[in-house]
């Protein structure tokens, strides 16, 4: 199982949030972004997933200039997935170009399916699709709508078109500290032959084992963010969990 170190940028810092809230709840736990990419990979991390919010909220890749700063920081040592506000082949050519493995597509996978066809075929095997979602049902524009299209029934359509993976969030847990929505994200992974990765509320160890019992249901990694922040849990004790459980 991956374990994947978050880091989401806002204002050119790392920040967190709660529930995605951009103008609320914001925790800011580093000026230097580079040189926390370059603590996760240190610590043995073999992915990080970055966000952009700023690109989130405008569309266009705002902290472009930074994020190629940390992904030739940690090239070589690990793989980056990026994600927030991607909304164009061009973007998406130019984060791979700079050395992104994987992009991250949500709001306009939903709202754009063609264009998400278009990106699983001129970028096979590095197109991750972001389900974010409200009691099962999915959200999109920075979380702010929620629809009416139950996330098993748009991963079912999406893992067709050849996407990596889905990354699966349950909103009201994200950066709560409550824990992982173990179930829901099972319950997703088993619906779809498509790999899914956890996020949103990982707290602890417990959770990380939780994560572990269903990774033969296609459960293949799981996003830290505000647990690794806060010190609820420790990266390289997952990992020797994680390692050991292999």
């Amino acid at each position: 199982m991956l374990l994947i170190p978050a880091i989401d940028i806002k204002n050119g810092r790392c920040v967190r949030l709660r529930q995605g809230d951009l103008e609320n709840n914001i925790t800011v736990y580093s000026d230097d972004p580079v040189a926390v990419a370059r603590q996760w990979a240190d610590l043995g991390a073999d992915r990080l997933h970055i966000v952009d919010l700023d690109g989130a909220a405008t569309g266009r890749p705002v902290n472009a200039a930074l994020i190629r700063d940390m992904v030739n920081e940690v090239s070589g040592d690990m793989e980056v997935e990026l994600g927030g506000g991607l909304r164009s082949l061009e973007q998406v050519e130019r984060y791979i170009d700079a050395g992104v493995s994987y992009a991250v597509i949500g709001t306009a996978a939903l709202k754009r399916p063609g264009f998400l066809h278009e990106a699983c075929s001129n970028f096979g095997g590095q197109i991750i699709v972001a389900l974010d979602a409200r009691d099962g049902l999915v959200a999109t524009d920075g979380w702010q709508n929620t629809t009416a299209i139950k996330a098993v029934d748009i991963a079912r359509k999406f893992e067709s078109y050849g996407v990596e993976a889905f990354l699966y969030t349950d909103i009201a847990r994200d950066g709560m500290l409550t824990g992982c929505n173990v179930e829901a994200t099972a319950e997703l992974a088993r619906a779809v032959s498509v790999p899914v990765i956890a996020s949103g509320g990982v707290r602890d160890l417990d959770d990380i084992r939780r994560l572990l019992a269903v990774e033969e249901d296609g459960v293949c990694g799981a996003i830290l963010g505000r647990s690794l922040y806060e010190g609820t849990l420790r990266f390289e004790d997952a990992l020797a969990l994680v390692e050991a459980a292999q």
